[in-house]
């Protein structure tokens, strides 16, 4: 998840780049079908069984879900700064976690409640509802979120009975067909340089997906969510130092409490796994 997290917030970062010139539903379209070319390999390596699924219908209808939650959390980015943007987004482990609990049947012990909420607290200190308007940019990052928790929740059901690569491999082939219809009314070609860029993107954003597709798969998502608050510490490193956005002292509390309390919650369950495991040598 950590390291899934920096390959997504890198995508974000080209993606401001080079929304400059070219419409985020085009740069959508592009991260989509370009990141499908790319696993291509992976899957005339494996046959056609990486494409066997029983589940084309929750495969298509998570698609559904995360190409609003794409296109939504795109246009935001041209309205909003890296760091503001991020800290919305955290908003999306607490929706999940209430989604994982109702629908996947999860436990939530109180350790990854704490955490939750405590993660949750940091990004309000951040935010400080009350203190500014809601803006245009910030309700684009709301329907982000919500589409994006329902994404991940399919994500977690379809896990349980099909790979991360086939998983990713139908997500970005419904995502291509899905971004290509809203990407024509707003077409330009790219130039040499941003087809580079463009592929650049597609390949980190793939590769997040692949990674954040795997922790989904091998632990419980109110585990894994936590360590999304990520994001922020990176978002504001790149916001820092390429768009010369400095994150204001409230960023730095919020963070500082964020990654407390996954950290926290980590230490703690690698604790539970040692007691589980060994319990001669680990009484209690």
């Amino acid at each position: 998840m950590l390291v899934g997290t920096f390959c997504l917030t890198t995508m974000v970062v080209i993606v401001r780049n080079l929304s400059d010139d070219l419409h985020p539903f085009e740069i959508a379209f592009f991260r989509c079908s370009l990141g499908l070319l790319m696993l291509l390999p992976i899957l005339l390596r494996n046959g056609v069984k990486s494409m066997h699924t029983k589940n084309i219908g929750s495969m298509a209808l998570r698609s559904a879900f995360h190409t609003g939650g794409m296109l939504f959390y795109f246009m935001a980015l041209t309205l909003m700064p890296l760091a503001e943007l991020s800290s919305l987004t955290f908003l999306a482990p607490l929706v999940i976690t209430v989604l994982a609990v109702l629908l996947l049947g999860e436990k939530l012990g109180i350790r990854r409640i704490v955490s939750l909420f405590v993660g949750f607290s940091g990004a309000l200190i951040i935010l400080r509802p009350g203190f500014e308007v809601i803006g245009t940019g910030a309700l684009y990052a709301l329907g982000s979120v919500f589409s994006w928790a329902g994404a991940v929740i399919i994500i977690k059901h379809l896990s349980r009975s099909n790979s991360s690569v086939t998983i990713t491999i139908y997500g970005l082939f419904f995502l291509s067909l899905f971004t290509f219809i809203p990407a024509l009314f707003v077409w330009s070609w790219p130039t040499l340089d941003q087809y580079f860029w463009l592929f650049v993107l597609a390949a980190v954003g793939t590769v997040g997906q692949l990674l954040f597709t795997e922790s989904m798969k091998v632990a419980d998502v109110t585990l894994v969510m936590p360590f999304d608050f990520a994001k922020l510490i990176y978002a504001s490193l790149f916001g820092f130092f390429i768009f010369s956005e400095v994150p204001s002292f409230w960023t730095f509390v919020g963070g500082g409490v964020i990654f407390a309390s996954s950290t926290y919650v980590a230490y703690r369950e690698r604790q539970t796994n040692n007691v589980g495991s060994n319990p001669v040598k680990n009484p209690e």
